[in-house]
């Protein structure tokens, strides 16, 4: 059974944060709310939490999309080869905000995705999600929560997502009703930014 807990955006109590992370460090799986869908993240230092995610979204751990949610771009250096001052003001003027920017990734990634080439960040406008990996400390690697009914896509009323998600993972952060429309995914691994999915963020940033 999941913990349900509710938290409000415009000031998250201290103490339901601090129950999330405490969560988080003991390799629990939490669905939270972002800028756009709900999320379902762990702790990025978790692998054993790492492969729970990856085996409900039914894919390989170490050939999984997931994004890692930062509080800001100062975790960017960890996990992100350097980028240029024109990638940067581009980050910068977006984050945070709904986007979802694909980076070359360096060889400080998480052992599990030492293979990968790429991460995709995320700096999302939630102050319930900021608080969360402030105090944690590290980022939260995360995937959006879609739904079968392909008419909805993504479940956006929290008592419906602890319903479906109760027996899989440990904890839902009910933070009001959820967006519908996901992340605008941008590459930013070549010369020129590429539109992979136009999302919730307006594409006239790039």
């Amino acid at each position: 059974m999941a913990e349900f807990i509710k938290l409000y955006n415009e000031n998250p109590n201290p103490r339901g944060i601090q129950r999330v992370v405490d969560c988080l460090r003991n390799g629990g799986l939490i669905i939270y709310p972002t800028d756009t869908v709900y999320g379902l993240g762990c702790d990025i230092t978790n692998t054993r939490a790492l492969e729970r995610i990856a085996q409900i979204k039914g894919v390989k751990l170490a050939k999984a999309n997931f994004s890692f949610i930062c509080k800001d771009l100062s975790n960017l250096s960890d996990y992100v080869k350097q980028i240029d001052n024109a990638t940067f003001k581009l980050l910068k003027r977006a984050l945070p905000g709904p986007y979802t920017f694909i980076l070359p990734g360096n060889n400080n990634l998480p052992t599990v995705f030492k293979k990968k080439k790429t991460v995709g960040i995320r700096v999302p406008n939630n102050n319930i999600c900021q608080a969360i990996v402030d105090g944690l400390g590290n980022p939260i690697v995360s995937t959006s929560i879609y739904d079968e009914d392909e008419v909805i896509e993504y479940t956006t009323d929290p008592e419906l997502i602890l319903e479906k998600w109760d027996n899989l993972v440990d904890m839902v952060i009910d933070g009001g009703y959820g967006d519908n429309i996901p992340s605008t995914v941008i590459d930013l691994t070549g010369d020129e930014p590429v539109l992979i999915r136009e999302g919730k963020g307006n594409i006239d940033i790039i």
